[in-house]
């Protein structure tokens, strides 16, 4: 039976109906396995009966078994299959008198073709070689994060990028690949730029992409169809419910060879297709928020929120987040509108990631794309994200300040000489912590601190979303010249790596990546996506640059101080400096650092602007596009004034 059902006005239920649902507090929902013997329980507490049918195959063909499933305790269904048995499976729920749609069960961790079915698969046991023996990179403290973001399909799609296996997992296992004139792709240019963390795009099942048909298909994959399965368009062969599993895996393991932790984005806020979902299909209403008037509501813009505050919701979230930890090695967690989730969800993620190691690193978009019927008191938005130590989120205020309004694309921001957004910038400078010398009331967004802790703080100018950095600063400097943007680019980002917090760079940025003046490129084809390594070799200037500025930064804990307290003890803005600059001394070996004082100054006016720094000998090791941690040259500082060129950053340091 295919026909998916949906919710009738006699299945709707109100909180307090939810709320007298039993629940099951066990660990062993989905399928599990004892030796060569699975089990399968399902949650499903209005259900009147639960039917397993068993296929051969991941798609296609009448089952060739059909089973009742038992009622067990809280809420719960279960059967225990035959030891060694194999094939596929489907749950359907008959309610109210009614049978619905066949579907995998919440809990999946194996399907066939396009997640239509579960397979019959211990995917806990389905590893590569060496596994057992993979290990995290060191990680000493959250603020040592360097973050670089990428999608899966990007980094080896394009005919520059010399990988074999375009647009897989397996692309960022191969090593030694070469673009034009050499220079390194792939998982060898993720090393060689200095980056700490590796977030990919979601890796997770997504619906928009028809696995049986491979070719130029493209999506960034937030419209999740299956929790905790990984994505069969980015494994060799979809059909193979093994494969996508082992060659992620693979990925993991190969970017911890390189010293380099991985982070997934998931997307617990909503779902595909509320009406077609396993959620819907086996507890009509429970998994989603609806609005007064009983539809769907819709905080994720994509038609529907899940309810993250309902207790089976939320054990399902935080199973999923740790199930990636453990069995996928997973070092990192970046959650997509993360203000739609509700605050205990997120600490009980950050709880079940600490038992298995507290270096896990956990960040989310602290906003919504609408409105939500959960108390935003409730929900882990930016204002709140200081009730949930270990999780950090995106600062927009900084992103803004820096390059622009994110969606009105001819508007300049700081760096390309908008005048009046100095003290947005300084807010994300000191990590959106509290300092005695910010005016709060003249930041964009935030009119007070929202991180207790620079740990808590995503510094950023571009991401994903909207346009990437250089298509953003050619549309808001209509008329600068390649030489002009190039130093606006490279003070946007020295901005980012020398900010108290967490920097985080979409990969390819770092040479100019532009997707032709796109800014929502979701579903757009290779052509505009895909990382174009030719533009590595042109601009190698400025990939040095970038190598450069991430490597001065993981060199001087100066600019990665942990707490608040030491932010506001040893960063000090600089007074009397003229508009469209910002000045600061990051003085007394902050954090340990060999560097007495870091004087760092930024110009954002489109003019070389004299900006008075305290008097001294210096050794510049910033200036411009040239950045070298033994110094570029010496300065002996009087009083007067210092001249910075038109958008730029310089750094002396005593």
């Amino acid at each position: 039976m295919l026909l998916f059902v949906a919710s009738s006005a006699a299945l709707a239920q109100t909180e307090a109906d939810y709320a007298r649902y039993p629940t099951y507090t066990g660990s062993d929902l989905g399928l599990t396995y004892a030796g060569k013997q699975a089990k399968l329980r399902v949650w499903a507490p209005t259900a009147e009966q639960l039917t397993l049918r068993l296929y051969e195959a991941g798609t296609g063909g009448l089952p060739r078994a059909t089973h009742a499933m038992q009622k067990a305790e809280g809420g719960t269904w279960t059967y225990t299959l035959p030891a060694g048995a194999t094939g596929f499976y489907t749950v359907q729920a008959t309610i109210a008198g009614q049978a619905r749609a066949e579907v995998a069960d919440p809990y999946v961790h194996a399907v066939g073709l396009n997640g239509q079915r579960g397979a019959l698969l211990d995917a806990a046991a389905a590893t590569p070689a060496g596994w057992a023996q993979d290990q995290r990179p060191a990680l000493a403290q959250p603020t040592d994060v360097v973050i670089g973001e990428v999608h899966v399909r990007d980094l080896s799609m394009s005919p520059t990028a010399g990988v074999r296996h375009k647009g897989k997992f397996l692309g960022f296992t191969e090593t030694g690949t070469r673009g034009p004139q050499g220079v390194k792709t792939g998982l060898d240019h993720l090393a060689e730029l200095g980056l700490t963390h590796v977030h990919l795009l979601p890796t997770n099942d997504f619906a928009s992409l028809d696995e049986s048909q491979p070719g130029p298909r493209y999506n960034w994959g937030y419209d999740p169809l299956h929790y905790t399965v990984p994505e069969g368009s980015y494994a060799t062969e979809a059909a193979a419910p093994a494969a996508r599993i082992v060659e992620l895996k693979q990925l993991v393991q190969a970017l911890h060879r390189q010293r380099l932790r991985v982070v997934l984005d998931v997307v617990y806020n909503h779902t595909a297709d509320a009406r077609r979902s396993s959620f819907e299909q086996l507890v009509p209403g429970y998994y989603y928020r609806h609005t007064a008037d009983g539809r769907l509501s819709d905080a994720a813009a994509c038609g529907n929120e899940v309810a993250s505050e309902r207790p089976m919701v939320r054990k399902l979230i935080v199973e999923s987040v740790a199930y990636w930890a453990r069995h996928y090695h997973v070092d990192g967690f970046r959650f997509d509108l993360m203000g739609i989730l509700d605050l205990e969800t997120m600490r009980q993620v950050r709880a079940a990631l600490d038992q298995q190691d507290p270096s896990i690193f956990v960040y989310g978009e602290g906003w919504t794309a609408g409105a939500s019927p959960l108390p935003e008191a409730q929900r882990a938005v930016k204002a709140n994200v200081a009730q949930v130590p270990g999780v950090a989120a995106f600062g927009d205020e900084l992103r803004d300040g820096v390059k622009g309004h994110y969606a009105r694309q001819t508007e300049p921001g700081f760096a390309s000489g908008r005048p009046g957004l100095e003290e947005s910038v300084k807010f994300g400078i000191v990590g959106a912590t509290r300092h005695p010398q910010l005016d709060y009331a003249r930041v964009n967004y935030s009119h007070a601190p929202w991180a207790a802790a620079p740990s808590q703080s995503i510094n950023y100018v571009a991401c994903h979303d909207d346009m990437v950095l250089w298509d953003k600063l050619r549309a808001a400097n209509p008329g600068a010249s390649e030489e002009e943007l190039m130093r606006m680019d490279a003070l946007s980002n020295a901005i980012v790596f020398t900010s108290q917090g967490v920097p985080f760079l979409p990969v390819g940025d770092e040479f100019l990546r532009t997707k032709g003046g796109a800014h929502n490129s979701y579903n757009l084809p290779d052509s505009i996506n895909q990382i174009d390594w030719a533009r590595k070799a042109r601009y190698a200037p400025v990939f040095a640059f970038y190598r450069g500025l991430i490597a001065l930064r993981r060199a001087h804990p100066a600019f990665r101080l942990p707490t608040q307290a030491l932010v506001a003890r040893h960063l000090e803005f600089l007074p009397d400096v003229p508009a469209g600059t910002i000045a600061y001394r990051l003085r007394g070996h902050a954090g340990g650092d060999k560097w007495d004082n870091i004087v760092v100054v930024f110009n954002g006016n489109r003019a070389p602007a004299r900006v008075p720094v305290p008097a001294g000998r210096y050794t510049v090791v910033l200036r411009g596009l040239d950045v070298n941690e033994q110094g570029l040259e010496k300065l002996d500082q009087a009083q007067q004034p210092l001249t910075v060129p038109a958008s730029s950053a310089l750094i002396l340091v005593q």
